[in-house]
């Protein structure tokens, strides 16, 4: 089954969705789409938003999505590059910004409301529509959100879909009896084939979110076994936990904090004789607010930090990490659960990975993008004549595991020639309870500088102090004095040209409305730079 809707109402059987799915391709048609054309959707996640999309593959039209949150310049920028024929929209906003182009404009609502009253199209032209599609046809373009330029577009074919769906299946223990919890953007490549086009495959239930702010409790009543996430999700969970058992009352914080140390222990494979009964007593419960039948978070988007693994671990649920682009289907590595190096990207699926000299990942198979629409510039740096995808990570393997060290374009030089990889630096920053968000940066300067952003909640606590805006905070001495200890204890870990020797406090979180975050939640790095360039400059002085 489907659970295809949003508000709780009844879910959709995989022969209905067929059936909605043909109405649609009907709707489509009598819009005047036809094979090889462009629609574009640009609308929060719903049940319609997967009905456009699979419609639109019955007919061989290229979907082109666009996430919700993007900013007008984007969507005009997409919209034109894509040439499309129509353009999906989910709200107001999302219309005015898309308006300007003049393309054909319909809100979701309206398609499904069209859709409803549709005549399906009959067996023989749908089976002749697929019969029509090849394996190398083009099925989406999805483009690259990137941390700088203009956006790509990501030429992505059948095939690849297909590949990633026969891979999973062939090598990690998914199956019909799971229930996927989607929240994360279906306008992204990870979302979009993990979330959407495997469970469909494997026969599963697929249930919709309708955001963050209610996501708990949709977890609580779905009960969800496999749930797509990012980093930054499962480390703000990790907060709420963290904090709610700082406030506890005593007896129920050691119990916690004791049962949080045997199961890291037991993750890291060492002794930890009080692990089983402390999982009873205390992980089930947090186990239980999730909804209490997760069997794995799969993380991805970007590198997950060793001790927000370890916590999950330790509370007796699964994390398998893995590593994928826009530009490889999303899917290139995984970890198994019974193989799960979780501080590594996991083993390959069905595609050749390689390390080139200077230590960048390079991928070559199926699941490889055609090219980057409408440039061929970009797209003869980025695949080169052997036909490997120069991916811009800097990896390593372990054994058959791949580990991301950092990306290419962000490792920086000081003025003495030492390289700097800032991810691993910002991911031990990270570690500290009371820093939310850590941006390490170096370029030409004589030293390593860093940008934090505290974690509120947890400094305030430690404080003692809950009403002085965080403007202020950031300006006093014993708030410096609290965060010191936590850069120190990551200065001891480090060579001598690494050190951070000087930070600077931020009082706002980086947000995507601000455009210092992407839309998976990536920094991004010049941004950030750029918004708090006198901040930096003044700790060079």
């Amino acid at each position: 089954m489907l659970k295809l809707s949003k508000d709780g109402s009844e879910p959709v059987s995989y022969s209905d969705f067929a059936l909605l799915a043909r109405k649609g391709a009907r709707v489509l048609k009598e819009l005047g789409l036809t094979r090889g054309d462009k629609l574009v959707i640009y609308a929060e996640n719903s049940a319609a938003w997967a009905y456009a999309d699979w419609s639109a593959q019955i007919l061989g039209v290229v979907v082109a999505p666009i996430f919700p949150t993007s900013v007008k310049a984007d969507v005009e920028f997409i919209v034109r590059n894509c040439e499309a024929k129509l353009v999906i929209f989910g709200n107001p906003e999302q219309q005015s910004r898309a308006h300007a182009v003049g393309t054909p404009l319909i809100s979701l609502a309206d398609f499904e409301s069209k859709l409803q009253a549709a005549e399906p199209l009959s067996e023989d032209d749908f089976n002749a529509e697929v019969a029509a599609c090849r394996p190398d046809d083009l099925a989406t373009l999805i483009y690259t959100s990137g941390t700088t330029g203009e956006p790509k577009g990501v030429m992505l074919d059948h095939r690849a879909f297909c590949h990633v769906c026969d891979a999973v299946h062939k090598n990690i223990p998914f199956g019909p009896e799971e229930t996927f919890l989607t929240f994360l953007p279906m306008s992204h490549v990870y979302e979009r084939v993990a979330g959407q086009v495997l469970p469909i495959s494997l026969g599963a239930t697929i249930a919709y979110s309708k955001g963050l702010a209610s996501l708990g409790s949709e977890m609580a009543s779905v009960k969800p076994t496999v749930m797509l996430c990012v980093p930054r999700f499962l480390e703000a969970t990790m907060d709420k936990v963290l904090d709610g058992a700082r406030k506890a009352p005593p007896v129920r914080k050691f119990l916690f904090d004791l049962a949080y140390k045997q199961g890291v222990a037991k993750a890291r494979g060492q002794a930890a004789p009080l692990a089983g009964i402390l999982d009873k007593i205390v992980c089930k419960k947090v186990r239980d607010k999730l909804g209490g039948n997760f069997l794995y978070f799969v993380s991805g988007g970007a590198a997950l930090p060793r001790h927000v693994a370890e916590f999950y671990m330790a509370m007796g649920l699964t994390i398998l990490q893995g590593y994928g682009l826009t530009e490889t289907t999303a899917a290139t590595c995984i970890n198994h659960p019974d193989r799960n190096k979780y501080w590594t990207a996991g083993e390959t699926l069905d595609v050749e990975i390689k390390i080139a000299e200077d230590g960048e990942i390079l991928v070559r198979g199926a699941t490889v993008m055609k090219g980057y629409y409408n440039n061929p510039v970009a797209t003869a740096e980025a695949i080169d004549d052997a036909g490997w995808f120069h991916t811009g990570d800097i990896g390593e393997f372990e054994g058959k595991h791949l580990k991301i060290t950092d990306r290419k374009k962000d490792l920086f030089k000081l003025s003495n020639g030492k390289y700097i990889a800032p991810q691993p630096l910002e991911n031990r920053l990270k570690e500290s309870t009371l820093i939310q968000e850590a941006v390490v940066f170096g370029d030409g300067q004589e030293m390593a500088t860093a940008l934090l952003v505290p974690n509120w909640e947890a400094l305030r606590a430690a404080l003692g102090d809950a009403k002085t805006p965080e403007t202020d905070l950031i300006t006093r001495d014993d708030v410096r004095a609290l965060l010191k200890p936590e850069v120190d204890r990551v200065n001891k870990t480090l060579a001598p040209h690494e050190l951070i020797k000087k930070f600077a406090l931020i009082a706002q979180p980086f947000t995507i409305e601000a455009g210092e975050l992407t839309p998976t939640l990536k920094v991004k790095r010049r941004v950030v730079r750029e918004r708090y360039a006198d901040v930096l400059a003044s700790m060079l002085k």
